[in-house]
């Protein structure tokens, strides 16, 4: 696991994608601090991993990262960790638009493509 709290370089995601899934990187973001922790084989490990270091649940959301995706297509909303009834969110994606938009900002600030 990795905490992305400054930036990380597009080519450092790929080669983590060929060790781990050979395509896409789990990450949890915290919309609040804007971080995110990449890199483990779970996301309820990386979401953990931040409730641990002071991270809200309320403000943490499941993503994966495909990093040889274009822009456009290379985020996915889509974790079990987002499965939050108590907030209207009743699926794996991120039903809230604002919440979604602010995700993708967070991470194409801190990825370097």
């Amino acid at each position: 696991m990795k905490l992305v709290d400054k930036s990380i370089q597009i080519c450092e995601l790929e080669q983590m994608a060929e060790s781990g899934f050979d395509e896409l990187i789990k990450a949890v973001v915290d919309i609040h601090k804007e971080i995110m922790v990449i890199d483990a084989e779970m996301h309820a490990d990386e979401e953990q991993w931040l409730l641990e270091n002071g991270s809200n649940q309320k403000d943490l959301w499941g993503i994966n990262l495909y990093p040889k995706l274009s822009l456009e297509k290379w985020i996915e909303f889509d974790s079990m960790i987002n499965i939050r009834p108590w907030e209207n969110n009743r699926s794996r994606g991120v039903e809230n638009p604002l919440i979604k938009e602010k995700i993708t900002n967070i991470v194409n600030q801190l990825v370097i493509r």
